[in-house]
């Protein structure tokens, strides 16, 4: 192909179907109406039931959505979800493991098992689930893209909460480890880091004049990321225009890793 021949269509996600999980609520209803708004159909699993805004977000776009009430880290749960996306959609082009868990203590001897198993299920081991089980789908019809969301704790230690680093660096790990598995057959895995968002989980820092300063004076954009910044990451992440990028984290920081 020349490079005449590019075009903003390679951007375009028409007629592809996608797997956002946990793609009702925060982060992750911006990844999946992100997928929509560029032509995807979205079959979203959550453990939230939507009250119907993401439904109409996702169908205002003119495409399908499809959402269910599901624990992605139940047994069978991602067998069940991809199953029901080739049911509702005819096949699965894109996933996006996107649903997580964090939960920070000040006392580490206060971080127990019960603390660790239940972020390793939610934050690696589903995404792991979800993966293969697409991969089954993927393999036959030679394409895909799997995007898994990482972290800055992809990067960094995790203080007070060790097991979100932990998960975190593992799922960096696993987005490379199964590149390398997937590549030849034209599926591309790649990872989303997300810095700091001005979102509902940070309201409360966000509200401490202390500790909001002392993230922004570690960002050199001089803000707080909003949703609306991962939009065109996830976009080319999913789409024709990203088939070359394999095995790479993306971070969408405003520069916070570089200080």
């Amino acid at each position: 192909m020349s490079i005449a021949e590019f075009s903003m269509d390679y951007f375009s996600l028409k007629g592809r179907n996608a797997i956002v999980t946990g793609g009702n609520t925060g982060l992750g209803q911006t990844f999946a109406l992100a997928l929509a708004k560029a032509g995807a159909n979205l079959f979203i699993p959550s453990i939230r039931e939507d009250d119907g805004t993401t439904r109409a977000l996702i169908e205002n776009e003119g495409v399908k959505a499809e959402l269910i009430n599901k624990d992605i880290t139940t047994p069978g749960a991602a067998k069940e979800i991809i199953a029901g996306c080739v049911e509702a959609f005819g096949s699965v082009d894109i996933v996006v493991n996107s649903a997580g868990l964090c939960k920070n203590v000040q006392d580490i001897l206060a971080f127990g098992r019960d603390e660790w198993d239940a972020m390793i299920n939610v934050n690696l081991t589903a995404p792991f689930e979800l993966s293969y089980e697409a991969a089954k789908i993927m393999i036959p019809q030679r394409s895909g893209k799997i995007i898994n969301i990482c972290s800055m704790y992809s990067f960094l230690g995790g203080q007070w909460s060790p097991a979100y680093a932990s998960t975190k660096h593992g799922l960096a790990g696993f987005t490379k480890a199964y590149c390398d598995e997937l590549a030849r057959f034209n599926i591309q895995v790649n990872g989303i880091a997300p810095g700091y968002y001005a979102t509902d989980l940070t309201t409360e820092t966000r509200g401490d004049a202390d500790a909001n300063q002392k993230i922004l004076n570690h960002i050199p954009a001089g803000r707080w990321g909003e949703t609306l910044d991962l939009m065109g990451a996830t976009v080319f992440l999913a789409s024709r225009a990203s088939d070359y990028v394999n095995g790479h984290i993306l971070v969408v920081d405003g520069g916070f890793l570089v200080r």
